[in-house]
């Protein structure tokens, strides 16, 4: 319990966004086609978390196997530098393939990758939660095949997240211009 605790106040510090209760269970894209999600998407806005600290994010998607996709996620540190990290995601339940759990390390236990909402082309919303007893541990992604996403967009991204109770006031925006992210594109 005191472990427990423990864990709690220092990934609560880390601006991690731990909410009371359990994970709420929204609906998923319908129909999801892993094969027309591949490619290349910039993150537009996030819930903060312990393991993005950059601008400029991407995630890069690529089929390795039937129901399982490489994972390449970079951005832009402070200092200058890219970071990146690979990983895969595998589809849980072939009834429900926007339901993945995506890992970046063997050691570690795989983190649920759900897709809300995607037209393919144009914009993704992503969430995953995770129960901890009396809270639960909540990330969410927008993203956008392009640095930029039409604000009504968003704001249709945002109504889903809040028709089923997941806050809104905590995403932060990513710095996507072209300018300052001219790193990401060497």
């Amino acid at each position: 319990w005191v472990i427990s605790l423990t864990l709690l106040c220092v990934v609560a510090a880390s601006a991690q966004v731990f909410v009371p209760g359990k994970c709420p269970k929204p609906a998923v894209q319908e129909n999801f086609d892993v094969t027309r999600y591949i490619g290349k998407w910039h993150e537009i806005q996030k819930l903060p978390n312990v393991f993005q600290r950059g601008e400029c994010g991407t995630a890069t998607y690529n089929l390795k196997a039937p129901g399982v996709v490489g994972v390449l996620n970079s951005e832009l540190l402070a200092d200058g530098s890219i970071n990146s990290i690979t990983g895969s995601a595998k589809v849980k339940d072939p009834s429900e393939p926007a339901k993945l759990e995506v890992s970046f390390y063997e050691s570690s236990p795989p983190g649920p990758y759900w897709v809300l909402s995607s037209d393919y082309e144009g914009h993704s919303l992503v969430y995953g939660c995770t129960d901890y007893g009396l809270f639960h541990m909540e990330f969410a992604w927008i993203l956008s095949r392009q640095p930029t996403l039409p604000e009504e967009t968003i704001e249709e991204l945002h109504s889903i997240m809040t028709a089923y109770g997941i806050s809104v006031h905590k995403l932060t925006s990513t710095n996507q211009d072209e300018a300052f992210c001219t790193a990401m594109n060497q």
